[in-house]
């Protein structure tokens, strides 16, 4: 199906997604399998388990599905045949020209650093995991911090005109620095700290339950539209809550699952996802100038990030930011500022 037709399918309890372009993302609700024969008791069990979709639906495995209470094996078959049916996508196949369609939909949102966004190929992407790790103070927060209000700008300024959600485990927001980056950028304090929403998790167990209201967030179209989720940072609950080679295999077996969930949120919903993630010095690679970092969560959160991007310290207020991996831009560094505004261009 044609991205025309598949608009021409939209029915009026579908959430649409708009983008800078023509382009937008449907996204039917689950609700809508009441008139192919599925029951509202089922359709409430699902809701509760986190599914708002008819995308969520067919994006998970049925043997996740089955470990719902009171779904059988049978109910689940009927639960995906109905949602098939249903599915405005289109066919799984699609053609270059149709992906390259697809892709009109996607938002690149400004980082406040021209040269920054020069390298990430116009900013954070929408429908993509971005990853920044770096020592302490190289900058991290603080791009979080200026991507909450930049966000918020308009398409024709850079920014993806939509609200933030914003999961601190470190308890590193600060809505003073929101209110400082917003005077900057000519936006409301007040205005721009309303369309942030903060949630502060204390547990790995709390940052993996949070996504099933953050799915309800993302599907409630009075809610949004949510253009970012910015998870500050992903793996230090993990970190500290796991210890040693023994509990290894499991953190990475759970970290694994939680970020495959926000792979198929950030699709689903054409939302970017900021990671925020910590690094450690191999001891096995040690340089001439001193230890080689590499960040943490091993390949389970390489390959779960769409681009990965390296910071590190520069002279005074100055930072480097390296594309440490992409499919889209080459490697290559861009440098910039942490000013009371933000991150900025260097001087």
């Amino acid at each position: 199906m044609s991205a025309t037709a598949q608009r021409q399918a939209v029915s009026s309890a579908d959430t649409v997604i708009a983008g800078p372009t023509s382009s937008a993302v449907v996204v039917r609700p689950i609700g809508d399998m009441q008139g192919g024969g599925i029951n509202v008791s089922d359709i409430k069990k699902l809701e509760d388990a986190g599914y708002y979709t008819i995308g969520q639906l067919l994006q998970t495995p049925k043997r996740t599905l089955k470990l719902i209470k009171g779904l059988s094996e049978a109910k689940v078959e009927k639960l995906r045949e109905v949602a098939m049916k249903l599915d405005s996508r289109g066919s799984v196949f699609k053609t270059g020209l149709e992906a390259k369609e697809a892709r009109q939909a996607v938002v690149s949102i400004t980082t406040g650093c021209t040269q920054l966004d020069q390298i990430l190929g116009g900013g954070i992407e929408t429908s993509a995991l971005t990853e920044v790790f770096g020592e302490f103070r190289t900058g991290k927060t603080q791009i979080a911090h200026t991507l909450c209000v930049t966000t918020q700008l308009s398409f024709a300024s850079g920014g993806g005109q939509g609200k933030v959600v914003y999961i601190d485990t470190e308890g590193n927001f600060r809505p003073e620095r929101i209110e400082a980056i917003a005077e900057r950028f000519g936006l409301s304090s007040m205005e721009t700290l309303d369309n942030i929403i903060v949630c502060r998790v204390y547990s790995h167990e709390e940052q993996i339950d949070v996504l099933k209201p953050l799915a309800a967030l993302l599907a409630d179209p009075d809610q949004g539209p949510i253009r970012l989720i910015i998870i500050d940072s992903v793996i230090a609950l993990f970190r500290v809550e796991f210890s040693g080679r023994g509990e290894l295999s499991e953190r990475q077996q759970m970290l694994g699952r939680y970020l495959a969930t926000l792979v198929k949120l950030c699709e689903e919903f054409n939302v970017a996802v900021f990671l925020v993630n910590q690094c450690m010095a191999d001891p096995g690679a040690l340089a001439m100038f001193g230890p080689v970092i590499k960040p943490v969560g091993g390949h389970v959160l390489a390959h779960a990030s769409t681009t990965r991007v390296m910071l590190k310290k520069g002279k005074a207020d100055e930072r480097i930011a390296k594309i440490f991996d992409s499919p889209l831009m080459p490697e290559d560094e861009a440098t910039f500022r942490i000013t009371n505004g933000g991150i900025d261009d260097p001087v």
